[in-house]
């Protein structure tokens, strides 16, 4: 088990930890240059409309200003986009939502760019605007795009689901609606841009992918990628919503004419106008089963609100309806998945990846089977697992690991699961204060799937300074990744933490490992420290053993240095292989992240797998949901970091208890009426004052060469339908839209009853 008070476990001081909870360390956002200008962008006036004119005249007049920029200042692409090149980095002739950028200017000081701002004269038509999802196909809906309002349509289908409904003697029907949610990271988009004397151009900017931002600012400055560097670690924050560029073209492009370096760090309400945001989804679903159990039939209807433009919004669909099917043994499946374009706020990346939203009306789906078939809803899940032979929910083959039925039975075991039948409604609680448990069952891919590109690498050098160094091309989210690879290099290597130089989120110095997103950074540095390991350890023994005048088969690496296996005295440090050597020490590895052979594309080949227990109270006469207590069974292979590892499930369950019960990014009209954190309530410390109790099942098949799977979003998908189970047997409500509505749980009618829906 794991947990705050764990004991016995490898717990060792994160590499960036002292400096972030002391305040030292400093973000890219904090960095500034000298003679730097500041940078700002005016977004759109309204969600939709026509561009008739644009004038800056006044703007660049004003003392101070030194550049004013629209789209036909954009030498290369005017577009941006990881899979689809669809956003205008300036908007030529029509605004699409309110975080469109039509201009941004670069002055002396942050006040003088503000009130730019203001002088630009924008000349706008307004045109109505699309802000229903389920109106963007119909009839006579304006077309936002030129192939028309639909991004994407995800389709699967097994057996005939018609036929097989008729042979199901209990069959539920639920409607499952998820919020817009935002990520709300403590450090807000950002970054420094520095152009060189060289012609070349440094940027300074949060990202979970430097060489894609590279690429795609080159096209958008149309020049070599060779001429930009990219700097995006540390990051405050991200989880998925810096993925895609956001600020990176404006302060690239007025770096580029000014010749100056350009700060941009956008206000808390604008990130919240211009940023991602988590898919709205609606979520239509039926089931049914035999009067044994079994699951005969399963349809799904998933219709998702992309906003105006593409970033990942096929994929994040494709994945939604991957684990909408599930990890359940439907006899027959229909499931149809459709991405619309809209006038309102961008929708894209975000941890879970579209997991969150199809699992939560999933489980909700078993939890009301069950209850219709009067069976254990923990036992109904078992019977209707996939069976453990390699396949996945598309049918496709996967990696076998034993996860889903080890979780099962963990659970099935926990002290919370046990207490489920022994709550009582009163006690010592007041009777309006009513207790529930209730558990979920999840599985998440890991990796982009088939068909998308997912290369990975890294490399692994002694240095002059005797240091060894170790690059990738990922970046410190604020996940723990530097503690991670520390870790396994200490263990792995036999080496110290001092011998240690990790260099990370460069792409001067660092090989293509892929994007830090997708629980993937993980298990890409532990498969390439595994490639790396013989050929560098046999080149720095060779190495010694040339300079010690001794056999290499008489030395081993080791904390500090190169050691004789008989005596354990050291032969040599490494500052002096380092200096002894005539060529560098070096071994490097690329390779692709493992997929499934299925032409599905976006199907996963590695899975993880946890079960998930809670136990809330639910306040009759204030409508509140509180959660007491949290049981996590997780399947993702070995542990290489115990407080991360936990900190990533605590981390998870934290962003997933505000999807469930707080967090809403409201709009009207295509216009947010959230603009801070003042009214957007996010979960704290005392919300998750409970404890946090995981299992890690470590144990993987002998032969499995894929080692440890990532858990930086599995524990962000099973809360919410957990949470969902334990209200449903507190109060017999069923909760189908999210977040839960206080209101319509506080209504005194509701106290004893059962079977209402909310």
């Amino acid at each position: 088990m794991l947990n705050r008070s764990s004991s016995g476990t490898r717990w060792r001081v994160r590499p960036d930890g002292p400096d972030k909870v002391t305040g030292q360390l400093k973000y890219l956002t904090d960095l500034s240059a000298p003679d730097m200008l500041y940078g700002r962008v005016l977004r759109a006036a309204y969600p939709h409309a026509a561009i008739r004119s644009v004038w800056t005249e006044r703007a660049l007049a004003l003392p101070g200003v030194e550049a004013v920029l629209t789209w036909k200042d954009v030498p290369g692409l005017n577009r941006f986009g990881i899979a689809r090149a669809d956003q205008p980095v300036f908007c030529e002739d029509r605004v699409r939502y309110t975080g469109d950028a039509v201009a941004a200017v670069a002055a002396a000081t942050p006040e003088v760019a503000e009130y730019a701002l203001q002088l630009i004269e924008v000349d706008y038509e307004p045109l109505r605007a699309l802000t229903e999802p389920d109106e963007a196909l119909a009839e006579g809906a304006p077309q936002l795009h030129q192939d028309g309002n639909l991004l994407h349509r995800s389709e699967y289908r097994r057996g005939d689901a018609d036929e097989a409904f008729g042979m199901c003697t209990h069959i539920v029907e639920a409607t499952y609606r998820t919020p817009r949610q935002m990520h709300t990271y403590m450090e807000t988009e950002g970054g420094l841009f520095v152009p060189g004397e060289d012609g070349r151009l440094t940027v300074y900017s949060p990202t979970q992918h430097g060489l894609m931002d590279r690429l795609q600012l080159a096209r958008i400055l149309a020049v070599p990628p060779e001429s930009i560097r990219v700097v995006s670690s540390p990051i405050g924050g991200s989880f998925g919503g810096k993925d895609e560029l956001n600020v990176q073209p404006y302060g690239a492009l007025l770096a580029r004419v000014t010749g100056k370096p350009v700060k941009i760090h956008q206000s808390r309400m604008e990130s919240v106008r211009a940023g991602l945001k988590r898919h709205p989804m609606t979520i239509r679903m039926k089931t049914g089963a035999d009067a044994s159990g079994r699951i005969l039939a399963h349809q799904v209807k998933v219709l998702a609100d992309t906003g105006p433009y593409a970033t990942l919004g096929a994929e994040v669909l494709n994945f939604a309806t991957e684990h909408a099917v599930g990890s359940y043994a439907f006899g027959a499946v229909d499931a149809v998945s459709i991405s619309v374009f809209t006038n309102n706020g961008m929708s894209g990346e975000f941890r879970g990846f579209g997991g969150n939203q199809a699992l939560f009306a999933l489980e909700g789906q078993m939890d009301r089977l069950a209850e219709a078939l009067g069976m254990d809803p923990w036992e109904f899940r078992r019977i209707n697992l996939l069976p453990p032979d390699g396949t996945g929910p598309f049918g496709q083959p996967i990696s076998v690991t034993g996860g889903a039925l080890k979780v099962w039975n963990a659970l099935k075991e926990s002290r919370l699961w046990q207490e489920r039948e022994h709550l009582t409604e009163s006690g010592n609680r007041p009777p309006w204060i009513q207790t529930g448990v209730g558990a979920a069952f999840v599985m998440h891919g890991a990796g982009l799937g088939y068909g998308i590109p997912d290369p990975s690498g890294g490399r692994l050098l002694l240095t002059q300074d005797g240091k060894v160094e170790v690059a990738f091309g990922f970046e410190e989210c604020g996940q723990g990744l530097l503690a991670t690879l520390e870790q396994m290099l200490v263990e792995m290597y036999g080496l110290d933490a001092s011998d240690l130089r990790l260099v990370i989120g460069d792409t001067d110095a660092v090989p293509d490992s892929g994007s830090s997103t997708a629980s993937r950074a993980t298990s890409m540095m532990w498969q390439s420290l595994k490639r790396m390991q013989k050929p560098f350890t046999e080149r720095l023994l060779a190495a010694a053993a040339e300079a010690a005048s001794v056999s290499a088969e008489c030395l081993r690496i080791g904390n500090g240095g190169i050691y004789d296996i008989y005596t354990q005295k050291r032969v040599m440090t490494y500052q002096e292989l380092a200096a002894a050597g005539k060529d560098p020490l070096r071994a490097e590895t690329s390779f692709a992240y493992p997929v499934s052979p299925t032409e599905r594309i976006g199907a996963h080949y590695l899975y993880s797998y946890a079960a998930v227990c809670v136990r809330i109270e639910v306040n009759r006469l204030t409508g509140r949901i509180r959660l007491l207590d949290q049981f996590h069974a997780v399947a993702a292979g070995p542990v290489m970091n115990p407080q991360g590892y936990l900190g990533q499930i605590e981390g998870g369950s934290g962003m997933a208890l505000g999807f469930t019960l707080s967090e809403d990014a409201v709009m009207e009209e295509g216009i947010y009426k959230t603009g801070n954190l003042d009214t957007y309530l996010i979960p704290t410390v005392t919300d998750l004052a409970g404890p946090v109790v995981v299992l890690p099942i470590e144990d993987l098949p002998e032969g499995d060469e894929h080692g440890p799977r990532g858990v930086g979003e599995i524990g962000s998908v099973g809360l919410a339908p957990a949470i969902a189970a334990a209200v449903r047997q507190a109060t017999g409500v069923w909760l189908e839209k999210l977040p839960a509505n206080p209101a319509l749980l506080q209504d005194a009618s509701f106290l004893g009853r059962k079977g209402e829906t909310v």
